[in-house]
Protein backbone atom coordinates (compact mmCIF):
# COMPACT_ATOMS: atom_id res chain seq x y z
CA UNK A 1 0.00 0.00 0.00
CA UNK A 2 1.54 3.34 -1.08
CA UNK A 3 2.01 6.20 1.38
CA UNK A 4 -0.78 8.19 -0.29
CA UNK A 5 -3.29 5.39 0.32
CA UNK A 6 -2.19 5.13 3.95
CA UNK A 7 -2.57 8.87 4.41
CA UNK A 8 -6.13 8.60 3.08
CA UNK A 9 -6.84 5.71 5.46
CA UNK A 10 -5.48 7.78 8.36
CA UNK A 11 -7.67 10.76 7.43
CA UNK A 12 -10.73 8.53 7.17
CA UNK A 13 -10.03 7.20 10.66
CA UNK A 14 -9.61 10.73 12.06
CA UNK A 15 -12.93 11.77 10.52
CA UNK A 16 -14.90 8.67 11.50
CA UNK A 17 -13.47 7.84 14.93
CA UNK A 18 -12.20 11.19 16.21
CA UNK A 19 -14.76 13.48 14.59
CA UNK A 20 -12.01 15.69 13.15
CA UNK A 21 -13.30 18.82 11.40
CA UNK A 22 -12.68 19.59 7.73
CA UNK A 23 -10.10 22.20 8.72
CA UNK A 24 -8.25 19.72 10.95
CA UNK A 25 -8.26 17.08 8.21
CA UNK A 26 -6.96 19.61 5.69
CA UNK A 27 -4.09 20.49 8.06
CA UNK A 28 -3.18 16.83 8.54
CA UNK A 29 -3.26 16.27 4.78
CA UNK A 30 -1.02 19.28 4.12
CA UNK A 31 1.49 18.21 6.77
CA UNK A 32 1.67 14.56 5.74
CA UNK A 33 1.78 15.22 2.00
CA UNK A 34 4.60 17.72 2.48
CA UNK A 35 6.60 15.15 4.45
CA UNK A 36 5.83 12.46 1.86
CA UNK A 37 6.99 14.74 -0.99
CA UNK A 38 10.25 15.56 0.82
CA UNK A 39 11.02 11.89 1.45
CA UNK A 40 10.00 10.85 -2.08
CA UNK A 41 12.50 13.35 -3.50
CA UNK A 42 15.16 11.30 -1.72
CA UNK A 43 13.83 7.95 -2.83
CA UNK A 44 12.12 7.24 0.48
CA UNK A 45 8.49 6.52 1.39
CA UNK A 46 6.69 8.15 4.31
CA UNK A 47 5.05 4.99 5.64
CA UNK A 48 8.44 3.23 5.82
CA UNK A 49 10.50 6.21 7.05
CA UNK A 50 12.94 5.75 9.92
CA UNK A 51 13.89 8.21 12.65
CA UNK A 52 16.87 9.57 10.73
CA UNK A 53 14.67 10.32 7.71
CA UNK A 54 12.08 12.14 9.81
CA UNK A 55 14.86 14.13 11.47
CA UNK A 56 16.13 15.16 8.02
CA UNK A 57 12.64 16.39 7.17
CA UNK A 58 12.44 18.45 10.35
CA UNK A 59 15.84 19.97 9.62
CA UNK A 60 14.59 20.86 6.13
CA UNK A 61 11.58 22.65 7.65
CA UNK A 62 13.97 24.75 9.74
CA UNK A 63 16.06 25.54 6.64
CA UNK A 64 12.89 26.65 4.86
CA UNK A 65 12.35 29.09 7.75
CA UNK A 66 9.11 27.57 9.01
CA UNK A 67 8.16 28.91 12.44
CA UNK A 68 8.88 26.63 15.42
CA UNK A 69 5.14 26.34 16.00
CA UNK A 70 4.64 25.05 12.44
CA UNK A 71 7.54 22.60 12.82
CA UNK A 72 6.00 21.31 16.05
CA UNK A 73 2.61 20.90 14.37
CA UNK A 74 4.14 18.95 11.48
CA UNK A 75 5.87 16.62 13.94
CA UNK A 76 2.62 16.19 15.86
CA UNK A 77 0.85 15.19 12.61
CA UNK A 78 3.57 12.65 11.91
CA UNK A 79 3.26 11.24 15.42
CA UNK A 80 -0.48 10.74 14.94
CA UNK A 81 0.10 9.12 11.55
CA UNK A 82 2.67 6.63 12.84
CA UNK A 83 0.52 5.86 15.89
CA UNK A 84 -2.23 4.92 13.44
CA UNK A 85 0.09 2.69 11.42
CA UNK A 86 1.26 0.96 14.61
CA UNK A 87 -2.31 0.46 15.86
CA UNK A 88 -3.31 -1.04 12.50
CA UNK A 89 -0.36 -3.44 12.54
CA UNK A 90 1.20 -1.74 9.51
CA UNK A 91 4.39 -0.89 11.42
CA UNK A 92 6.11 -2.42 14.40
CA UNK A 93 7.60 0.86 15.68
CA UNK A 94 7.12 4.62 15.84
CA UNK A 95 10.06 6.51 14.28
CA UNK A 96 8.95 9.78 15.92
CA UNK A 97 9.09 8.37 19.46
CA UNK A 98 12.51 9.74 20.37
CA UNK A 99 12.28 13.03 18.46
CA UNK A 100 11.96 16.25 20.45
CA UNK A 101 9.52 18.93 19.38
CA UNK A 102 11.04 22.27 18.33
CA UNK A 103 10.92 24.73 21.19
CA UNK A 104 8.15 27.29 20.76
CA UNK A 105 8.24 30.72 22.29
CA UNK A 106 5.26 31.63 24.42
CA UNK A 107 3.20 33.91 22.23
CA UNK A 108 0.59 35.89 24.06
CA UNK A 109 -2.72 36.20 22.24
CA UNK A 110 -3.75 39.50 20.71
CA UNK A 111 -6.45 40.98 22.90
CA UNK A 112 -8.66 44.02 22.51
CA UNK A 113 -9.30 46.14 25.58
CA UNK A 114 -12.81 46.39 27.01
CA UNK A 115 -12.97 49.96 25.66
CA UNK A 116 -12.06 48.81 22.16
CA UNK A 117 -14.67 46.05 22.33
CA UNK A 118 -17.30 48.62 23.34
CA UNK A 119 -16.30 50.79 20.38
CA UNK A 120 -16.69 47.87 17.99
CA UNK A 121 -20.04 46.76 19.38
CA UNK A 122 -21.44 50.30 19.47
CA UNK A 123 -20.29 51.07 15.92
CA UNK A 124 -21.83 47.84 14.61
CA UNK A 125 -25.15 48.53 16.36
CA UNK A 126 -25.23 52.12 15.06
CA UNK A 127 -24.59 51.05 11.46
CA UNK A 128 -27.36 48.44 11.70
CA UNK A 129 -29.85 50.95 13.14
CA UNK A 130 -29.04 53.59 10.50
CA UNK A 131 -29.50 51.34 7.44
CA UNK A 132 -33.08 51.18 6.04
CA UNK A 133 -35.00 48.01 6.90
CA UNK A 134 -35.30 45.40 4.17
CA UNK A 135 -32.22 46.59 2.27
CA UNK A 136 -29.04 44.58 1.60
CA UNK A 137 -27.15 47.20 3.65
CA UNK A 138 -29.36 46.61 6.70
CA UNK A 139 -29.07 42.84 6.29
CA UNK A 140 -25.25 42.94 6.22
CA UNK A 141 -24.97 45.48 9.04
CA UNK A 142 -27.40 43.67 11.36
CA UNK A 143 -25.73 40.34 10.65
CA UNK A 144 -22.34 41.76 11.62
CA UNK A 145 -23.72 43.37 14.77
CA UNK A 146 -25.35 40.09 15.82
CA UNK A 147 -22.24 38.06 15.06
CA UNK A 148 -20.15 40.38 17.24
CA UNK A 149 -22.57 40.33 20.15
CA UNK A 150 -22.80 36.53 20.04
CA UNK A 151 -19.07 35.96 19.71
CA UNK A 152 -18.17 38.30 22.55
CA UNK A 153 -20.94 36.88 24.75
CA UNK A 154 -20.06 33.23 24.21
CA UNK A 155 -16.40 32.91 23.17
CA UNK A 156 -17.34 30.46 20.42
CA UNK A 157 -14.91 29.50 17.69
CA UNK A 158 -15.78 31.34 14.49
CA UNK A 159 -16.48 28.05 12.70
CA UNK A 160 -18.98 27.16 15.43
CA UNK A 161 -20.65 30.56 15.24
CA UNK A 162 -21.20 30.86 11.48
CA UNK A 163 -22.61 27.30 11.27
CA UNK A 164 -25.24 27.64 14.02
CA UNK A 165 -28.74 26.42 13.15
CA UNK A 166 -31.55 28.96 13.28
CA UNK A 167 -33.20 26.99 16.10
CA UNK A 168 -30.64 28.50 18.51
CA UNK A 169 -32.27 31.90 18.07
CA UNK A 170 -35.85 30.65 18.01
CA UNK A 171 -35.52 29.20 21.51
CA UNK A 172 -34.52 32.60 23.01
CA UNK A 173 -32.67 31.05 25.95
CA UNK A 174 -29.75 32.33 28.04
CA UNK A 175 -27.69 29.20 27.26
CA UNK A 176 -27.48 26.88 24.30
CA UNK A 177 -25.51 23.83 23.19
CA UNK A 178 -22.78 24.09 20.58
CA UNK A 179 -20.93 21.24 18.90
CA UNK A 180 -17.21 21.97 18.88
CA UNK A 181 -13.96 20.23 17.96
CA UNK A 182 -14.12 16.46 17.90
CA UNK A 183 -17.94 16.67 17.81
CA UNK A 184 -17.88 17.48 21.54
CA UNK A 185 -20.87 19.39 22.87
CA UNK A 186 -20.71 22.15 25.47
CA UNK A 187 -23.01 24.76 26.95
CA UNK A 188 -22.27 28.41 26.14
CA UNK A 189 -23.95 31.57 27.49
CA UNK A 190 -25.89 34.19 25.59
CA UNK A 191 -26.14 37.64 27.18
CA UNK A 192 -29.27 39.80 27.14
CA UNK A 193 -27.61 42.10 24.58
CA UNK A 194 -26.77 39.16 22.34
CA UNK A 195 -30.35 37.91 22.56
CA UNK A 196 -31.63 41.38 21.65
CA UNK A 197 -29.29 41.42 18.65
CA UNK A 198 -30.55 37.98 17.66
CA UNK A 199 -34.16 39.18 17.77
CA UNK A 200 -33.25 42.11 15.50
CA UNK A 201 -31.46 39.74 13.15
CA UNK A 202 -34.44 37.36 12.93
CA UNK A 203 -36.74 40.29 12.21
CA UNK A 204 -34.47 41.49 9.41
CA UNK A 205 -34.01 37.97 8.06
CA UNK A 206 -37.81 37.61 7.77
CA UNK A 207 -37.84 40.58 5.38
CA UNK A 208 -35.72 38.61 2.89
CA UNK A 209 -37.82 35.72 1.57
CA UNK A 210 -34.89 34.09 -0.22
CA UNK A 211 -33.09 33.61 3.11
CA UNK A 212 -35.85 33.25 5.70
CA UNK A 213 -36.46 29.54 4.99
CA UNK A 214 -32.82 28.53 5.49
CA UNK A 215 -32.01 26.11 8.36
CA UNK A 216 -28.91 28.21 9.15
CA UNK A 217 -28.87 31.19 11.48
CA UNK A 218 -26.57 33.10 9.13
CA UNK A 219 -27.54 31.87 5.64
CA UNK A 220 -25.49 32.76 2.59
CA UNK A 221 -25.13 31.84 -1.07
CA UNK A 222 -22.19 29.54 -0.41
CA UNK A 223 -21.50 25.85 -0.87
CA UNK A 224 -22.20 25.21 2.81
CA UNK A 225 -25.35 27.33 2.78
CA UNK A 226 -24.15 29.51 5.64
CA UNK A 227 -21.84 32.50 6.05
CA UNK A 228 -18.15 31.70 5.61
CA UNK A 229 -15.46 32.48 8.17
CA UNK A 230 -13.59 34.52 5.55
CA UNK A 231 -16.52 36.85 4.84
CA UNK A 232 -17.06 37.44 8.57
CA UNK A 233 -13.36 38.20 9.05
CA UNK A 234 -13.37 40.64 6.12
CA UNK A 235 -16.47 42.45 7.37
CA UNK A 236 -15.04 42.63 10.88
CA UNK A 237 -11.82 44.27 9.70
CA UNK A 238 -13.81 46.85 7.75
CA UNK A 239 -15.86 47.64 10.86
CA UNK A 240 -12.70 48.00 12.96
CA UNK A 241 -11.27 50.53 10.53
CA UNK A 242 -14.50 52.55 10.63
CA UNK A 243 -14.42 52.44 14.45
CA UNK A 244 -10.88 53.84 14.51
CA UNK A 245 -9.19 50.56 15.47
CA UNK A 246 -6.31 49.17 13.41
CA UNK A 247 -7.70 46.37 11.23
CA UNK A 248 -4.54 44.31 11.84
CA UNK A 249 -5.49 44.08 15.53
CA UNK A 250 -8.90 42.56 14.87
CA UNK A 251 -10.10 39.13 13.77
CA UNK A 252 -12.85 36.76 14.92
CA UNK A 253 -10.29 34.80 16.92
CA UNK A 254 -9.11 37.99 18.64
CA UNK A 255 -12.69 38.49 19.84
CA UNK A 256 -12.60 34.97 21.30
CA UNK A 257 -9.38 35.95 23.10
CA UNK A 258 -11.10 39.11 24.36
CA UNK A 259 -13.97 37.04 25.75
CA UNK A 260 -11.57 34.85 27.75
CA UNK A 261 -9.23 37.61 28.89
CA UNK A 262 -11.99 39.96 29.99
CA UNK A 263 -13.64 37.16 31.99
CA UNK A 264 -10.37 36.47 33.81
CA UNK A 265 -9.71 40.17 34.36
CA UNK A 266 -13.06 40.37 36.11
CA UNK A 267 -12.46 37.42 38.40
CA UNK A 268 -13.59 34.32 36.48
CA UNK A 269 -12.07 30.94 37.33
CA UNK A 270 -9.61 29.49 34.80
CA UNK A 271 -11.39 26.11 34.81
CA UNK A 272 -14.71 27.79 34.02
CA UNK A 273 -13.12 29.67 31.12
CA UNK A 274 -11.63 26.38 29.89
CA UNK A 275 -15.11 24.84 29.76
CA UNK A 276 -16.64 27.88 28.04
CA UNK A 277 -13.92 27.90 25.37
CA UNK A 278 -14.21 24.15 24.80
CA UNK A 279 -10.54 23.43 25.51
CA UNK A 280 -9.99 19.75 26.25
CA UNK A 281 -6.72 20.51 28.07
CA UNK A 282 -6.29 23.25 30.69
CA UNK A 283 -2.77 23.90 29.35
CA UNK A 284 -4.36 25.44 26.24
CA UNK A 285 -6.31 27.87 28.41
CA UNK A 286 -3.25 28.73 30.47
CA UNK A 287 -1.99 31.04 27.72
CA UNK A 288 -4.38 33.55 29.32
CA UNK A 289 -2.67 33.37 32.72
CA UNK A 290 -0.79 36.58 31.89
CA UNK A 291 -4.12 38.26 32.61
CA UNK A 292 -4.44 36.53 35.98
CA UNK A 293 -0.82 37.34 36.86
CA UNK A 294 -1.47 41.04 36.25
CA UNK A 295 -4.64 40.89 38.36
CA UNK A 296 -2.76 39.22 41.22
CA UNK A 297 0.07 41.76 41.03
CA UNK A 298 -2.45 44.59 41.16
CA UNK A 299 -4.21 42.91 44.07
CA UNK A 300 -0.98 42.72 46.09
CA UNK A 301 0.07 46.23 45.10
CA UNK A 302 -3.29 47.76 46.07
CA UNK A 303 -4.05 45.80 49.24
CA UNK A 304 -0.84 44.47 50.81
CA UNK A 305 0.14 46.62 53.82
CA UNK A 306 3.83 46.63 52.81
CA UNK A 307 3.29 47.34 49.13
CA UNK A 308 4.86 50.51 47.73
Amino acid sequence: MASGIRIEAFLEMMAAERGASDNTLASYRLDLEDAAAFLASRGLSLHAADTASIRLYLEDLAKRCFAPSTQARRLSSLRQFFKFLYAEGLRQDDPTGILDSPKKGRTLPKVLSETEMELLLERAAEEAAEAPQGTPERLAAQRLSTLLEMLYASGMRVSELVSLPVTVALRDEAFFTVRGKGAKERIVPLSAKAREALALWLAELARHAELSESPWLFPAASRSGHLSRQVFARDLKGLAARAGIAAAKVSPHVLRHAFASHLLENGADLRAVQQLLGHSDISTTQIYTHVMEKRLRDLVHNHHPLAD
